[in-house]
C-alpha cells in the first residue's frame, strides 16, 4: 500500500481539523473587532461594512467551527474575503505580502475549498443529513 493511499483514509478528519482551526482563527478576527478581544488595533466603534464583516467573521466562524451549514457559510465567507482583499488590500500594493492581504487570500481559498469539499469529519452537518 502506497503512503498516499494509506493517508487518504484520514482525508475527512484532516478536512475537519482544517475547517475547525480556520474557523477558530476567523472567530478570533471577529471578536477582536467586535469586543476588542484579544486587544488589538481594531478598537473603536464599527459602522457599515466594517460592522457587517465583523459579524460575518464572528457568526460565520462559529458556524464553521461547529460544522453547521458549512457549504453556504463557506461560500458567503469566501466572497467576504475576496471583497475584503480587493477593497482593502489590493489598492495598497499589488503584492499580497506588501499589502497585508495574504491572510484574506488564504481564508478565501480555504473557504472555497470547504464549499466544494464539504465539512469533513466532526461536523454537525453530518448529523443533520442522516
Amino acid at each position: 500500500m502506497k503512503l498516499s493511499e494509506s493517508l487518504a483514509q484520514y482525508r475527512p478528519q484532516a478536512l475537519g481539523v482544517l475547517r475547525i482551526m480556520t474557523a477558530l482563527q476567523f472567530v478570533e478576527r471577529g471578536t477582536q473587532k467586535l469586543f476588542n478581544f484579544p486587544a488589538g488595533a481594531h478598537a473603536g466603534p464599527l459602522t457599515g461594512l466594517a460592522l457587517t464583516s465583523s459579524i460575518l467573521e464572528f457568526a460565520g466562524g462559529a458556524l464553521l467551527a461547529l460544522g453547521l451549514f458549512t457549504r453556504p457559510v463557506a461560500f458567503l465567507l469566501c466572497g467576504e474575503m475576496a471583497i475584503a482583499y480587493f477593497m482593502a488590500h489590493m489598492p495598497r500594493d499589488f503584492f499580497p505580502v506588501n499589502n497585508g492581504g495574504d491572510a484574506a487570500i488564504s481564508f478565501c481559498f480555504i473557504f472555497l475549498n470547504l464549499f466544494f469539499a464539504g465539512p469533513g469529519a466532526f461536523a454537525l452537518d453530518n448529523r443533520r443529513s442522516t
